[in-house]
């Protein structure tokens, strides 16, 4: 087991100079690609390393390459037993630190925080809507990704040696990898299913840490267990509402880019998703908020997120009448206490 805080690495995550964070950004993204028993608290070092990183990045461009190479460009890449726990360590960070970002720095965390609302839905839905090809396709791109980076470390390292004995171990070394990613592949395939099948039950994993942290109906609850090491558990923080209000934002946002749409379709207000798409798992932790929330505001913009055009668009919320509104606004109304009389 590596000790993650002695990894160079790690530290130089927190550099001021963009060269050293650079270099320590794609070594990072190497270790991570090629460790599969990575545990949730080395996970949470590593994640705080990255939160400083992208807290000392300036500039827009800067700011923006480096959230989509933490997100889009490593994510999709990770090995399958090791991503879960990495988007939770990322949720567990930003829940807990994100009383501490000043106003100049909310915005370029509410991108990263974007990207990766977004990259997940790309991972475990749209990779997914196609079940055995699109598994196979990520997959395939995953191994193909994994031989690159080993042939070149491998060229690194014959060009410093120059000996025979690493030669002969290539082949043997080649062997152990693909059986290796074939293994992965029917891990991939054959995982067992939630409530809502095999398809769908990464997505479900993935959903069910979004409603115990930013998507949480409360922000304290006295029933979650202590952090315990020994276990490798760590409480997700619930909230705030800072964040709980910009997930709301996007989620409509990120779930359009995802979603493929039959163009063939020639009537207004009928721009149908393609394929299968499981509706009510990607509504649940919206509806859970708009009905458990003990605060209104959170009611409300959940209400305003299940209210979109686009979904009544695709077919997936019908409109209310005037009248259903008028009678949940009612429901919704607090008691205003004694009047003066």
């Amino acid at each position: 087991m590596v000790d993650i805080e002695k990894t160079p690495f790690v530290r130089e995550l927190a550099s001021s100079d963009k060269k050293i964070r650079d270099k320590a950004t794609n070594s990072l993204t190497l270790f991570l690609r090629s460790r599969t028993d990575l545990s949730l608290l080395e996970l949470l070092k590593l994640w705080k390393g990255l939160f400083f990183c992208f807290y000392h990045s300036d500039r827009p461009l800067t700011q923006q390459a480096l959230a989509r190479d933490l997100s889009y460009s490593l994510v999709p890449t990770l090995p399958r037993s090791t991503v879960h726990r990495f988007l939770r360590a990322f949720w567990i960070t930003i829940g807990r630190d994100f009383h501490s970002l000043d106003r100049l720095r909310l915005d370029k965390y509410l991108h990263l925080i974007r990207c990766y609302i977004g990259v997940a839905f790309e991972v475990f839905l749209k990779n997914s809507a196609n079940n055995n090809s699109g598994n196979s396709a990520t997959a395939a791109g995953i191994r193909k990704r994994k031989r690159e980076e080993t042939a070149a470390a491998k060229k690194r390292a014959k060009s410093k040696k120059r000996n025979s004995s690493s030669a002969k171990n290539e082949p043997a070394e080649e062997e152990q990898q693909e059986q290796q990613d074939e293994q992965e592949n029917e891990t991939m395939q054959t995982t067992p299913g939630g409530n809502h099948g095999g398809k769908w039950s990464a997505l479900e994993s993935y959903i069910t840490i979004l409603e115990e942290g930013p998507l949480c109906p409360v922000n304290f609850d006295p029933s979650q267990p202590p952090a315990d090491e020994k276990n490798d558990y760590v409480p997700m923080p619930h909230g705030p509402d800072g964040l709980r209000y910009h997930v709301l934002d996007i989620w409509v946002d990120e779930l359009e880019k995802v979603l493929e749409f039959d163009e063939s379709e020639e009537e207004e207000r009928s721009r149908k998703p393609k394929g299968d798409v499981p509706v009510e798992l990607l509504l649940r932790p919206i509806e859970k908020l708009r009905k458990e929330s003990p605060y209104k505001p959170v009611r409300m913009r959940a209400a305003e997120t299940l209210e979109d055009e686009r979904l009544i668009e695709w077919g997936w919320r019908e409109r209310k009448n005037k009248v259903e509104s008028d009678d949940e606004e009612e429901s919704e109304e607090e008691w205003g206490g004694f009047g003066d009389e």
